[in-house]
């Protein structure tokens, strides 16, 4: 934990203030992640990391690596709007024109697969549900191979072990960044 941390945190203890402390250090982890990350039962630093592979883009002028919640990834290229109602207009428009291998979202979870839990395109777009659609995923992953890191193989590619692995380094080189910085 870096200084400002825990001088938020005493703060918050002392004075019950309750401001988010994203970005008071390079690699600290979103309150958001951790309270996901605590309802599934999922290392909060894990969950991150998944973020930042799937939806990172650098955003500030400091070139911190952050995820971004209006991401698509539509056949394998990327794409990033600068607000919800563009995503939203950019993946009703791809559906409309019969594209469904649409990863959505901060965690980039598959429309064609997962559809029935992500609900409407709007809902799928909301940062909150789209990080417990994919905590759900990731615990069932978790589930079946009793290891985090084969589960974070299987949230990407549960069927292609060779795409398993080369994505599981992806989020582990994200990972032990956070781990290095606290």
């Amino acid at each position: 934990m870096c200084a400002s941390q825990r001088l938020f945190l005493w703060l918050s203890v002392v004075f019950g203030i309750a401001w988010p402390s994203a970005g008071w250090c390079a690699t600290s982890v979103p309150e958001g992640y951790r309270v996901v990350a605590s309802e599934y039962g999922i290392p909060y630093t894990v969950l991150y990391a998944i973020a930042l592979a799937e939806s990172g883009v650098g955003s500030n002028g400091e070139g911190v690596r952050r995820p971004w919640p209006w991401t698509l990834n539509v056949a394998g290229r990327g794409h990033v709007y600068p607000s919800r109602e563009a995503a939203w207009h950019a993946l009703n428009t791809f559906i409309a024109h019969g594209e469904q291998s649409i990863d959505i979202g901060l965690m980039q979870v598959n429309w064609r697969f997962h559809q029935d839990k992500l609900g409407d395109t709007w809902q799928a777009l909301e940062p909150y549900h789209n990080m417990r659609v994919a905590a759900v995923i990731l615990r069932q992953c978790f589930e079946q191979r009793r290891d985090w890191w084969a589960g974070v193989g299987c949230y990407h590619a549960p069927a292609d072990t060779v795409r398993a692995e080369r994505y599981r380094s992806r989020v582990v080189a994200h990972w032990q960044r956070l781990a290095a910085t606290g």
